[in-house]
């Protein structure tokens, strides 16, 4: 069974950066796309961050640039390098696993998120 914790979140002043980490267990790598999402309060979750097997990455255009997804198969870490953080980007920040089969969801794992708080 496929389990994620994320990690890394907490209180930062707008500008500054923070690195979140998510620990996959029991997931096969390739068999996973990787994504980062988040919750802002009062609003609904959004797509942050995409990361294939093979290190291929995406982005939704208001996340270019500032936010940076990596990940370790060796491991089965996720990381979300946020940069020039903003009040805004205030939120809870899921990790996601996604196995793909035949052009749907075979399985989809989330994780209990990381609160990520910006403020002066």
């Amino acid at each position: 069974q496929v389990r994620l914790v994320e990690s890394g979140g907490g209180l930062v002043q707008p500008g500054g950066s923070l690195r979140l980490s998510c620990t996959a267990t029991g997931m096969i790598a390739e068999e996973y796309g990787m994504e980062w999402h988040r919750q802002a309060p009062g609003k609904g979750r959004e797509l942050v961050a995409h990361i294939t097997y093979d290190l291929g990455t995406w982005y939704p255009d208001s996340f270019k640039g500032r936010f940076t997804i990596s990940r370790d198969n060796a491991k089965n870490m996720i990381y979300l390098q946020m940069n020039n953080l903003e009040p805004e980007d205030t939120a809870v920040y899921y990790c996601n696993a996604k196995k793909m089969r035949y052009g749907a969801v075979a399985n989809e794992v989330w994780g209990q998120g990381t609160r990520v708080t910006v403020s002066s």
